[in-house]
């Protein structure tokens, strides 16, 4: 991936998101009666979606808005024709500020970004101009019936620009979480079996220019496996390249706001700012990977096991592009995957010993059937001349790569380059470091961050294994 270092506006990107309600009874138990009941149950939430009991809340904040009552607001000083940044302003969220302020100074170089409000969908119980209730009146009909009860989640989101109003919001959240229904309609009735129903799994993903975020639902339960007839579609439909995955469940658009849930950093190095080189450019690892380093996993493997920690990088960058399903190996799976090819003793499983860039390479194609070149480097010194093999690497495979030295190991996320002059800075991802995932103590201590060719060991031989990216949706 090329950068563009030039900035644009900041955008902003509204998410409601909630459960609602999906309750129906058949009392004929043939296929054409449930998918009328069902079809039936998702109208009547389209019709609560677009009727005066729908409202929007403001996460962590104050404000509610009736979407449909001409846009009313709860907040005085809030009206439909108030700038969306607003709502922002409104939140409480001081995790949010502190961790803003920590990163402000970095991101002045770092290009567009998109501020996240996050509202609640609710629905009224008690509805104006409602009739007073009167006695309950229970009747009971004994019969034999299915019901089904469940909640659909709900989870629409829009970008918006800087100038749009809240009721410019309004009206395009309603219309999506309307459409969400009805393809939630037509997913739920595709995968029925007999009265067993599959809840669908509303998902995001940003595609390129001039797509954007796009919503897809899915059937939960069904793998990714069984959808490549479903990815196919929306690759025609959206003119996207079939050689890439785009809509994998691990392809989902992940908002700056929720936090991981295995704990893991994911691209450090967007804290950083580009390097500046004269008539350079900037040639970057594609998608997300996490940040492997000594110590964690509750292993100890400090001064051993830093070329594990750049495969483990490495096999993230596959997992979380969604080429592959499996989790990231340990390392006594990384040493057992080596002695099954014949390439390591029996003993060599739960020992302390090394491995280097050629062990990567039989690891990746052991383990997760990827393919890899080596560059062999026999002194340091020539790492300076590869700029132009590392930048076409990341242009086209746009993958980490792990780059061993003597007993040292580092993964390479991207160089700064300049054809005319040679000039060359790395994008190094040390595994070396011991401590928490501290975002602010990594990029500022260097333990993630650019290098000159002075990093390298100038008379140390070098071997990088570049792996190659799978050509399937």
């Amino acid at each position: 991936m090329v950068v563009d270092t030039h900035s644009s506006d900041s955008s902003i990107i509204l998410r409601v998101k909630g459960p609602l309600e999906f309750k129906c009874l058949f009392d004929k138990p043939d296929a054409l009666n449930i998918q009328k009941v069902i079809s039936k149950t998702f109208d009547a939430l389209c019709s609560d979606i677009k009727s005066d009991s729908c409202a929007f809340t403001l996460c962590d904040g104050p404000v509610v808005i009736w979407p449909n009552k001409d846009v009313t607001i709860s907040q005085e000083g809030i009206t439909p024709n108030t700038l969306c940044e607003v709502l922002s302003q409104w939140t409480q969220t001081s995790e949010q500020d502190s961790a803003s302020k920590r990163l402000a100074k970095k991101k002045s170089k770092k290009g567009p970004s998109s501020t996240v409000v996050n509202l609640q969908l609710m629905m009224e119980v008690t509805r104006s101009g409602a009739p007073h209730p009167h006695v309950p009146v229970f009747e009971r009909t004994v019969q034999t019936a299915h019901f089904i009860s469940t909640t659909l989640p709900m989870d629409c989101a829009v970008f918006l620009s800087q100038d749009e109003t809240i009721q410019d919001a309004c009206l395009r959240l309603v219309e999506e979480l309307w459409n969400q229904l009805n393809e939630m309609k037509r997913v739920t009735i595709q995968h029925l079996k007999g009265a067993s129903v599959l809840i669908p799994e509303p998902l995001h993903f940003l595609l390129p220019p001039p797509h954007g975020l796009v919503t897809v639902v899915y059937p939960s339960g069904v793998p990714d496996s069984q959808l490549q007839t479903v990815r196919q579609t929306l690759h025609k439909k959206y003119d996207l390249p079939e050689d890439t995955p785009y809509f994998r469940r691990a392809n989902a658009y992940h908002f700056a706001n929720e936090p991981y849930r295995d704990g893991y950093l994911r691209n450090p190095h967007l804290s950083l700012n580009l390097p500046a080189l004269d008539n350079g450019k900037v040639y970057l690892v594609q998608g997300l990977y996490s940040y492997h380093h000594y110590m964690q996993d509750r292993i100890d493997d400090n001064g051993w096991g830093c070329a594990y920690r750049s495969l483990q990088t490495i096999c993230s960058w596959f997992q979380q592009q969604g080429y592959e399903e499996r989790s990231v190996p340990t390392h006594k799976e990384i040493q057992q995957a080596l002695v099954d090819v014949g390439d390591k003793p029996a003993a060599f499983v739960g020992s302390r010993q090394w491995i280097g860039s050629i062990e990567v390479q039989v690891v990746l194609s052991q383990l997760l059937g990827v393919t890899s070149k080596i560059m062999f480097v026999s002194q340091g010194s020539e790492l300076a001349s590869k700029g132009r093999e590392l930048a076409n690497h990341f242009t086209t495979e746009g993958t980490p790569v792990m780059i061993g030295g003597g007993v040292l190991a580092h993964t390479i996320l991207g160089v700064a380059w300049s054809e005319t002059t040679g000039e060359i800075r790395y994008l190094i991802l040390d595994p070396h470091y011991t401590g928490a995932e501290d975002l602010q103590l990594i990029t500022e201590k260097g333990w993630c961050g650019w290098k000159g060719p002075e990093f390298w060991d100038q008379t140390a031989y070098y071997n990088l294994c570049l792996p190659q990216r799978p050509r399937v949706i």
